[in-house]
């Protein structure tokens, strides 16, 4: 589980980076860096879903706070 979470995080930050590549490459001329921040909001709301299912399916277990 530790894995699959970290080449999510992973690939998020990838996103996010290319974001940033292209908004100082582009400068706003094309739609990558928007495309690019799509991306990533798609994988960080997949990201979640995914973490919640797994919870719910007992794969991960919560601690709480103490």
């Amino acid at each position: 589980m530790r894995i699959v979470v970290g080449l999510a995080f992973i690939m998020i930050l990838g996103s996010l980076a290319s974001a940033l590549f292209y908004l100082m490459r582009d400068k706003g001329t094309s739609n990558k860096t928007v495309n690019a921040l799509t991306v990533r909001i798609g994988l960080s709301v997949a990201l979640f879903l995914f973490l919640l299912f797994a919870n719910w399916m007992g794969w991960i277990q919560s601690t709480g706070m103490h």
